[in-house]
């Protein structure tokens, strides 16, 4: 898949959403699996990430699949029939599954279609940072880690460890990082 390919699971029993699908998610934009059975759509989604996964109501089945989906970071959008619109979407918002009334006229569809490109956009970007700020924070850990026993080893105040661990990077041409860690090996 490359940027501009978006990877869509359809997962419908319906003949005519599969075909609908089919034909307003074409290549080369969408890479579209279209699968029938719910079971092997949670297979699916456990050994590969969609941007967009796209479920059938069918008879609830699609919500309980939409909902265990709902742990991914792809963005769900749940086929609702009209009646039923309301009450499942209050259901499922809190999950962050997107609904969409069924049927659907195919103006309506591709701009929800857009609309998810775009949270996954930012999904992607938030969950880049996540990642960034829990190595940071595995960092200052490491780091504060060394301090500690600077501190116990050496009988250094922190300020002075700090600094210790500081210079040394410095010195060194190494990252803080790098220190703590050969400290931790050292004293730990």
């Amino acid at each position: 898949m490359t940027e501009d390919t978006h990877s869509v699971l359809v997962v419908t029993k319906d003949s005519k959403i599969s075909q609908a699908t089919g034909i307003m998610l074409m290549p080369p934009l969408f890479e579209t699996e279209v699968l029938s059975d719910f079971n092997e759509a949670r297979r699916r989604i456990s050994e590969r990430r969609y941007n967009i996964i796209l479920a059938d109501y069918a008879e609830g089945k699609g919500e309980d699949f939409a909902v265990d989906a709902s742990e991914s970071l792809s963005t769900i959008l749940l086929l609702t029939p009209t009646a039923l619109f309301e009450e499942v979407s209050y259901r499922v918002e809190g999950y962050g599954i997107i609904t969409l009334s069924n049927p659907f006229d195919q103006f309506y569809f591709y701009s929800m279609i857009k609309a998810a490109i775009a949270v996954q956009y930012k999904v992607q970007v938030l969950s880049s940072q996540t990642t960034k700020l829990k190595v940071k924070m595995e960092e200052i850990k490491l780091v504060n880690r060394a301090k500690m026993l600077l501190m116990q080893n050496m009988s250094m105040a922190e300020a002075e460890a700090h600094r210790f661990i500081e210079k040394e990077a410095m010195d060194t041409g190494q990252k803080k990082i790098a220190i703590a860690e050969s400290i931790i090996k050292r004293y730990g």
